[in-house]
């Protein structure tokens, strides 16, 4: 089950949000011509934007959909394990700890939920409500 992705470049890119609960989210993306790179391997990219944003949203979760919670991504280090070949790429997120303005984050990605192509660890600031 695919959730609403209300973020404009995970759109563009075709990233759907397949789980999302306190501590944890989850996005896919089917892997496709236009996400490859020269050796026609998932671009590392697309493979850190999927990470960024499952470790993100993993510490953003709010129970109050008209109550959204915001962040912005401090650090984020990654690791690239294997080739992303394969047709689904899947980005876990894990939140670790959690503060009043910060949230640590550890994340997997996944080719068609077989292969871990990439993990990444990332600091993250809650975002101050404009409203």
């Amino acid at each position: 089950m695919s959730d609403v992705v209300d973020n404009p470049f995970l759109k563009t890119l075709g990233v759907e949000r397949t789980a999302w609960r306190e501590g944890y989210a989850e996005f896919r993306v089917q892997v496709k011509p236009g996400l490859l790179n020269r050796q026609e391997v998932l671009q590392g990219g697309v493979i850190a934007t999927l990470l960024d944003a499952a470790c993100g949203y993993s510490g953003l979760y709010s129970a109050e959909r008209d109550r959204p919670i915001h962040g912005v991504t401090l650090s984020l280090t990654l690791n690239f394990l294997d080739k992303g070949l394969g047709h689904t790429a899947t980005a876990k997120g894990f939140l670790e700890r959690k503060g009043r303005s910060i949230f640590f984050a550890r994340g997997e990605a996944w080719v068609d939920d077989r292969t871990l192509i990439a993990t990444a660890q990332g600091t993250f600031k809650y975002a101050r409500s404009t409203t």
